[in-house]
């Protein structure tokens, strides 16, 4: 399946990579970047195995999350259709997610 990441994701991996470079140095920001490229890959390969989530947003109906290898309290949230994956946000579990998701 083609994987499309949306502006908001992409903002979302870049303000995590710049948390993790200042927080916890350049290896673990280097080895945020390449889980996410990982976890796409598996997320394209099985795109029905993310946990649904349900949310009252008409709009997020068949939300699903996809966790980042070895930064499992940070999720990618994707819609799947139309043989493409669309990933929404990338969002640490702590978040406001009813709030940030609502929004879409």
């Amino acid at each position: 399946m083609k994987l499309v990441v949306k502006p908001a994701a992409r903002r979302d991996i870049f303000a995590q990579f710049s948390y993790l470079l200042e927080n916890a140095g350049e290896a673990v920001a280097d080895r945020f970047i390449s889980s996410v490229e990982r976890s796409f890959g598996s997320l394209a390969k099985q795109p029905h195995s993310g946990a649904p989530r349900h949310f009252t947003n008409p709009a997020l109906a068949g939300l699903r999350a996809w966790p980042i290898d070895g930064f499992e309290d940070i999720r990618a949230y994707y819609l799947t259709g139309n043989s493409q994956i669309t990933v929404l946000r990338v969002l640490h579990g702590k978040r406001d997610l009813p709030s940030i998701l609502h929004a879409l």
